[in-house]
């Protein structure tokens, strides 16, 4: 809150790693000093950004609850939500975070 305020000074926002998953974007990265750990998930329509959703020092897993086949979702059974994308960096922080879960 202070950094959007303007109170302290801001931080570079480093971008380690860039995926999609259809209309997702995960992008993941920390700051210079690799002391806060931040993931960024995008809703892309029509190559506009919809929505933004941001996690700072938090463990993120992005799992896939439907397929989509011929641009229709189809349902899977709710005990098969296959992971397809974990963070990498939180845990390098040498600290303890807590874990959320993305379903797209």
């Amino acid at each position: 809150m202070r950094t959007l305020t303007g109170v302290s000074p801001p931080f570079d926002f480093l971008p380690l790693s860039v995926v999609s998953f259809g209309s997702t974007v995960i992008a993941e990265g920390c700051d210079v000093a690799s002391s806060i750990s931040w993931i960024h998930a995008w809703t892309v329509s029509h190559g506009i950004i919809t929505q933004v959703r941001e996690y700072s020092n938090t463990s993120l897993t992005v799992t896939r609850v439907g397929d989509v086949v011929a641009g229709r979702s189809a349902e899977i059974a709710p005990s098969h939500c296959p992971s397809v994308w974990e963070s990498q960096f939180s845990g390098r922080a040498g600290k303890s975070v807590p874990g959320l879960v993305l379903a797209i």
